[in-house]
């Protein structure tokens, strides 16, 4: 009796012929490959649907060549936008009403920014053409100073009183002196008003107060068109190593911990891609926490001294950014409160700084009226993308701060009361 041949789980029977083997194999191939597209399909669909990709992966981001540039710049060069699906291209802007200009009109998406050219923007104040935009990320705290002709040297430091007699002589002679800002609403702008005006020097009366892209401050004081001017790091280093200028006083002696440079985006960009916004702070993020590791800062230097980023020697920009001040007239200490990226809670978006902006814009008469300090600083101040992007990562940040800041001159700053901050200085130029 034959031996009945064994069968195939399809009930084939076994040896298939070279005809059927390759028919077979076939078939089968052909049923694996329908299964496994359509397993991608969905897979895919359902990755789609879930995804935190962003919206817009190309992202040309604006800078200025200053230090406070560098969350942006180690991002982009070390790689940590693309780890959050960002292609980033920095570009750097010749100033900052052309960064503005081109955040407004979309050739960039995303900026180094002064913390008041979005509130300026936003309001349609100062010059600015009305275009609403947004912070989610506050990139640094500290790290600019109010630089002074080298002939004062001695004469006029930390205290702006000492200055008052030099701006009466030049008045009564018909030549008033000239000092430089770098943007009208900007922080720049502000911090000389406050100084100048904490010595009983109105800056809108007694001076002429002019407006300079921040790397051209230098060579403006060197042909003797200036007696002083308020900028951001290195320029102020750069001035002491060019013998033209020292430190009168930088800003964090005015106001330890103060605010800075923002990312900002246009309101309308964050409200279509609120995915893309949070990658961005994203990468960010660690990008500030490798700056504040005081190891890595030689590093940082080497790469934004670059002549595409800030295009100055890398020497004179790492003192300061390791707290090693020297203001140039004999003055030198260790500074606590150097240019810092990270820690201390400081890229949390407070309100509380909008409000203490608006209050100098008051002062200064840049708007009429008591503005709306609430609306204004909860519409571009956004801890809400800012707190939901470090969720996502996991990083416990120390949340929104309504807490009191009293300057240099003693005056104290009570964020539930902008409006009586404002209005109560004794030098001021109200408007309406």
């Amino acid at each position: 009796m034959p031996t009945p041949k064994p069968s195939s789980p399809a009930g084939h029977s076994f040896p298939l012929n070279r005809r059927q083997f390759l028919t077979r194999s076939a078939t089968l191939a052909g049923t694996a490959a329908l299964w496994a597209a359509l397993g991608n399909r969905s897979w895919a669909a359902t990755a789609g649907a879930a995804s935190d990709a962003p919206e817009t992966p190309n992202i040309n981001f604006g800078m200025i060549a200053l230090t406070d540039c560098s969350p942006i710049v180690i991002a982009h060069e070390k790689g940590l936008f693309k780890k959050y699906g960002i292609n980033s291209t920095v570009t750097k802007g010749a100033n900052w009403a052309a960064i503005r200009d081109n955040l407004s009109t979309g050739s960039i998406q995303a900026t180094h920014m002064l913390l008041g050219m979005p509130l300026a923007s936003t309001m349609g104040l100062a010059g600015s053409p009305k275009k609403p935009m947004v912070i989610p990320w506050l990139l640094n705290r500290n790290g600019q100073a109010i630089t002074l002709k080298a002939e004062w040297k001695g004469k006029v430091g930390a205290d702006p009183k000492a200055l008052k007699p030099f701006v009466d002589q030049a008045n009564k002679l018909g030549e008033p002196l000239t000092f430089a800002q770098t943007f009208p609403p900007g922080t720049h702008a502000m911090w000389i008003r406050y100084y100048l005006a904490a010595g009983g020097v109105n800056p809108d009366k007694d001076i002429s107060l002019i407006t300079v892209p921040p790397p051209q401050m230098v060579a403006n004081m060197k042909i003797g068109k200036m007696d002083g001017f308020c900028v951001g790091e290195p320029w102020n280093a750069r001035s002491i190593n060019d013998n033209i200028g020292f430190t009168a006083v930088t800003t964090q002696d005015i106001w330890k911990d103060h605010p800075e440079k923002v990312c900002a985006f246009t309101e309308e960009f964050a409200e279509k891609n609120p995915k893309t916004v949070k990658a961005v702070l994203k990468a960010l993020h660690e990008a500030s926490v490798w700056l504040d590791d005081l190891a890595n800062r030689p590093e940082q230097c080497d790469i934004v001294s670059k002549a595409t980023y800030i295009n100055c020697q890398k020497e004179i920009i790492l003192g300061r950014l390791q707290g090693k001040l020297d203001y140039g007239d004999g003055r030198k200490t260790d500074d606590q409160f150097y240019m810092h990226f990270s820690k201390r809670n400081c890229n949390y978006p407070q309100a509380k700084y909008a409000k203490w902006f608006l209050s100098q814009y008051r002062r200064w008469g840049m708007v009429t009226g008591t503005p709306d300090y609430e609306g204004v600083a909860k519409r571009v101040m956004r801890a809400d993308l800012y707190e939901e992007a470090m969720k996502e990562i996991g990083y416990a940040h120390g949340g929104a701060d309504t807490s009191a800041e009293t300057l240099f001159d003693g005056i104290t700053f009570d964020p539930a009361n902008p409006e009586a901050y404002a209005t109560g200085f004794a030098v001021k130029n109200l408007k309406g």
